[in-house]
């Protein structure tokens, strides 16, 4: 795809091979980052901002694998409802920005309290033909903190999407652990019967009455499925602090959230190409555990 079509496309993916047809309004849920739910995928359908290599997609057009399906920006971009919510910037330009994403806040979707919806007023206005208004271009889970890239232009988002696909941006995360864990490995357990793949190194470990063990430990998935450091984690014996959707009994940390942080990302700048490493410090409650 290329010319004027190219300027207005969001986001882009290339379908997973499938042992049977999917449906574009099964396999599209979850596919784009600025689509999370059926009913928004069931919208885009009808306003034929979805293509299918090229065409507009139907409710029942058929996903076999390596189609590429693109998501256009609405041809008229309403102005979101402003969500009063000062963010820390973390790196701006032209084309993109990183932000921090505080614990305790949806990263998009149909909920008015949102980054998305907050975006507008915690970041300029870009200055290239093809600016849009500024959207995440991938997910942090509602009690994880950190670093969330935001795409400012058309252009810049399909590349940084393209980026995520070919597994070109590394994402680094810190978790606080429980239990003894080896110094260091590799996870793959399938999650949603889907490759799943996250590596793992222990920073440091303090003994606790309650745990037995706390692990500061530096995590780095190369595959993004969802919820999956929590998941993995879990599958190994050793769930995140503060985790009380997967966790063992009788170990759920209340009142202090998930230490699950987004700390880094490391990629080629899409349009300036120049090495990029955005990082974000640790919140004060793991500093509080380790020294």
């Amino acid at each position: 795809m290329n010319g004027p079509l190219q300027m207005n496309l969001l986001e882009t993916h290339t379908a997973i091979i499938q042992k049977t047809p999917l449906r574009m309004q099964e396999y599209g849920v979850g596919i784009f980052t600025t689509i999370t739910t059926k009913t928004a995928l069931k919208k885009a359908l009808k306003q034929e901002r979805i293509l299918v290599d090229g065409k507009v997609a139907k409710p029942a057009t058929f996903i076999s694998g390596n189609e590429i399906i693109a998501l256009k920006a609405p041809e008229v971009l309403k102005k979101h409802r402003l969500f009063n919510c000062p963010l820390q910037v973390i790196y701006e330009d032209d084309y993109l920005a990183a932000i921090y994403k505080p614990a305790g806040i949806l990263v998009s979707g149909n909920s008015f309290k949102t980054i998305d919806n907050a975006l507008a007023q915690n970041l300029r206005d870009s200055t290239q033909k093809d600016a849009v208004q500024p959207h995440p271009v991938h997910r942090l889970d509602y009690p994880t903190t950190g670093i969330l890239l935001i795409g400012k232009t058309a252009s810049c988002m399909v590349a940084l999407n393209q980026l995520f696909e070919k597994k070109e941006i590394e994402k680094t995360y810190t978790a606080v652990t429980i239990g003894a864990m080896g110094a260091n490995g590799l996870i793959e357990e399938e999650i949603d019967a889907k490759a799943a793949i996250s590596h793992y190194e222990v920073l440091q470990t303090v003994p606790s009455a309650r745990f037995q063990y706390l692990n500061l430990v530096q995590l780095r998935p190369e595959t993004g499925r969802r919820h999956q450091l929590r998941k993995h984690l879990l599958s190994i014996g050793n769930p995140i602090l503060g985790d009380a959707t997967y966790c063992n009994e009788g170990l759920v940390l209340k009142g202090k959230g998930l230490y699950l942080h987004a700390q880094s990302l490391s990629f080629k700048h899409p349009i300036t190409l120049e090495p990029m490493h955005l990082e974000t410090p640790l919140p004060t409650k793991f500093n509080k555990l380790f020294k």
